[in-house]
């Protein structure tokens, strides 16, 4: 899985998480202590996984792919001799 899958994962989580605290909220009353600690606690958790999700846009930005170097003198025509046409076989074989 890459950086970007398991911070959707963690996303989707916590967007799973809100709906139940929304609904334990309305049971028990918004203005016990506990409800809005927990409830903080959760926004905290949004908001450092937006600030994970910047943080690994700005790394991916940044790190540039390796380059490659292909040479531009034609490749040796000895290393086809016995390679198959695609789709036609071998050039000395009949099909059965």
């Amino acid at each position: 899985m890459s950086v970007y899958d398991d911070l959707t994962t963690v996303q989707r989580n916590l967007d799973d998480l809100q709906r139940p605290l929304g609904r334990l909220e309305q049971q028990l009353g918004g203005s016990g202590l506990e409800i809005r600690r927990v409830r903080l606690d959760a926004d905290h958790l949004r908001e450092s996984v937006a600030l994970l999700r910047e943080a690994a846009a700005a790394r991916g930005t940044t790190r540039r792919p390796d380059l490659v170097t292909i040479s531009d003198t034609p490749y040796d025509v000895t290393l086809w001799t016995d390679s198959d046409d695609e789709g036609l076989g071998a050039r000395d074989r009949h099909a059965p």
